[in-house]
């Protein structure tokens, strides 16, 4: 059965900001609030919240019979492709309200067409209130059921690097690898990743976001996997670097300093700590060793219901951690023309520590030829 307690604490947030309507258009956010999980592509799927009426769902109405049957006890309506939807939205909300003037939004996340759509229903409201920040703030913490999910998602990313593993051949080409561990995954029921796999052969990984493509894994050089599953709607996220053979002594360099960065920011990690700081660990350490020019990225991000969340552990963020923030800690180089090495963890801030979700060995794992 859903918990609507997250739902409470945004309506006292609309009554406490003396908001008339909270629009939020976020399908993560409405997933996280009310347990309906549904990605709308193009439709409207749009909780409203109100300071002195009950909350309702407005989705597309291929949706309103399942929204039903999850137990949603407020009212739900739908609409179909062929109505305009916030023209309808507007109806529904004068039978709550005759004169809703003061709305807030999630302007991080609503579309310019939407808002303008909405402003045509609602020419006098004002728009001024951003409920985003305290979205961010009321996801930051993580309960232990969520938690548990993002243990589960992680333990399957760990099902995937040893699939993937396997399936490293001289002649293989990425696409064939990242196939065969995520044809794995989906014979065990995992059937969505969290992000398209990524599986980067020799030179290729020094293009940290360059997408698996046809390059064949060749004899003594690295290979670099980053991966992740969704599990009941929670992300896992994680990279591990490997050698097919015998790395170059360069390479080998490269990975010995980048899992040094990894290793040493995950053991500073403690409740009270600015986030920046855990990036500043990992970064002096690859600075020190020469290969700080090629380290081209923040530390890490927040991770939940989807794989990039905040806050970001990164240079000027003085945010403290708080026990029960989730985020990555990878550090990388990617040197063109050599290699690309990044060694990354999910976990979890705890009363003392930073607790991984993820297990693979980070040590150099050498394939045989």
């Amino acid at each position: 059965m859903t918990d609507y307690t997250k739902l409470q604490q945004v309506r006292q947030w609309t009554q406490d900001n003396h908001v008339d309507v909270t629009y939020i258009s976020n399908f993560h956010t409405i997933s996280y609030l009310t347990g309906f999980e549904s990605n709308p592509y193009e439709r409207t799927l749009a909780l409203f919240v109100f300071a002195d009426a009950e909350p309702f769902l407005f989705a597309p109405a291929l949706e309103v019979e399942a929204i039903k049957e999850m137990g949603w006890p407020y009212k739900v309506f739908g609409y179909l492709d062929h109505e305009d939807p916030y023209a309808l939205i507007a109806d529904h909300i004068h039978a709550q309200l005759t004169d809703p003037k003061v709305w807030a939004l999630e302007t991080g996340n609503l579309t310019l067409d939407r808002f303008t759509a909405l402003k045509q229903q609602f020419p006098a409201a004002h728009f001024d209130k951003d409920l985003s920040p305290y979205i961010q703030q009321l996801r930051l913490v993580k309960t232990a059921d969520e938690l548990e999910k993002l243990n589960i998602a992680g333990k399957w990313a760990d099902f995937a690097f040893e699939q993937g593993f396997a399936a490293v051949k001289a002649g293989r080409t990425e696409q064939q690898i990242a196939a065969e561990l995520q044809y794995a995954l989906m014979k065990k029921g995992i059937m969505e990743m969290s992000f398209d796999t990524l599986v980067q052969a020799g030179e290729h990984a020094a293009n940290p976001h360059g997408a698996t493509n046809e390059t064949q894994v060749k004899p003594n050089e690295l290979v670099l996997f980053d991966l992740g599953v969704m599990y009941e709607g929670y992300a896992s996220d994680a990279s591990r670097t490997i050698a097919y053979g015998q790395p170059s002594a360069k390479q080998k360099e490269i990975f010995d300093v980048c899992l040094e960065a990894n290793l040493t920011a995950q053991a500073a990690i403690k409740p009270g700590m600015a986030a920046e700081d855990v990036d500043k660990i990992a970064r002096d350490i690859i600075t020190k060793a020469g290969y700080g020019e090629y380290f081209i990225h923040r530390l890490g991000h927040g991770i939940g219901q989807t794989d990039h969340e905040f806050p970001s552990i990164m240079a000027g963020n003085h945010m403290p951690l708080v026990e029960g923030m989730c985020f990555s800690v990878e550090p990388g180089i990617y040197i063109p023309g050599v290699a690309g090495v990044r060694i990354e963890d999910c976990g979890v801030v705890t009363k003392e520590s930073f607790k991984p979700f993820t297990h693979t060995p980070k040590e150099l794992k050498v394939l045989d030829l």
